[in-house]
């Protein structure tokens, strides 16, 4: 197993094709911070424009019915049917041997080969995979909260100077969070020169493919462990980056997969 250092890629890439899909990248941050609650806004788009924009599905023809049924019931309790997003996480904790079944599909088969259990374009796999913990309360197997999973060792990195979570809490959520209290973070990390220097423009388009696969691996083995999850992208980069200890120029945080138990609602 070659152990390159995460700047080598650099030496391959085109700067110029790169600067440009970093600046492309940097147009979809959010910049959330309460200095600025007050003077931004994602979209003025009403409810009523909003119900009727969100939630549908889009027709090529929707003034004419060229469409035949699929002659097959959907079996939601299926392995390959996921939950739905949590709406509210409840404080708890999971044990970490279930948090290492959890990330179990992402790692090789064997230590001798490089193949995991997602696709990946050119086999270059440029999205890192980073478990946190959110709360004092979970267990954990050390002091630093960021473990760093290494697919084909099938080992998780500790990341160094990761003991305080406030950092990483306080750069996922905004102050007017509303979700509850999710046990841990998955953060899915694109290290672009690992997959630009072979495709360049595109490898970006692979990167975020790869993140999709990635999740959807994630969200499925969260219904077999009985664990609830949701998608979180209200975020700022940069932010993000400086909690772990990362580069913002070279890697980009593509989504945070909040994991826990559902919060249930007491009826009065």
């Amino acid at each position: 197993m070659k152990k390159l250092p995460h700047d080598y890629y650099l030496r391959f890439i085109d700067p110029q094709a790169y600067d440009q899909t970093i600046q492309f990248h940097t147009k979809g941050n959010f910049t959330i911070h309460e200095a600025f609650e007050n003077s931004t806004a994602l979209h003025f788009i009403s409810d009523n424009n909003l119900r009727d924009l969100t939630g549908n599905e889009l027709r090529i023809y929707p003034d004419m019915e060229f469409c035949f049924p699929l002659k097959m019931d959907k079996d939601i309790n299926s392995d390959l049917s996921r939950n739905e997003s949590c709406e509210k996480f409840a404080e708890s904790v999971i044990p970490f041997d279930v948090i290492e079944q959890l990330v179990n599909p992402l790692t090789s088969a064997t230590p001798d080969s490089h193949k995991r259990g997602y696709p990946s374009g050119g086999a270059l796999y440029p999205i890192e995979v980073f478990v946190c913990s959110l709360t004092q309360e979970q267990p954990w197997p050390c002091r630093e909260k960021i473990l760093h999973l290494l697919p084909q060792s099938r080992t998780f990195e500790i990341i160094q100077n990761s003991q305080n979570i406030e950092n990483l809490i306080g750069a996922i959520f905004s102050p007017s969070n509303t979700i509850g209290t999710p046990s841990i973070a998955i953060i899915y990390v694109a290290y672009l020169p690992k997959t630009f220097f072979k495709y360049r423009y595109r490898g970006y388009r692979m990167a975020l493919m790869e993140a999709g696969s990635i999740y959807t691996l994630i969200d499925l083995q969260c219904k077999k462990l009985e664990l609830k999850s949701r998608l979180w992208s209200a975020y700022t980069d940069t932010m993000v980056c400086k909690a772990i200890g990362l580069n913002p120029g070279l890697f980009l945080p593509m989504c945070v997969h909040l994991i826990g138990n559902q919060h249930e609602l007491i009826q009065s």
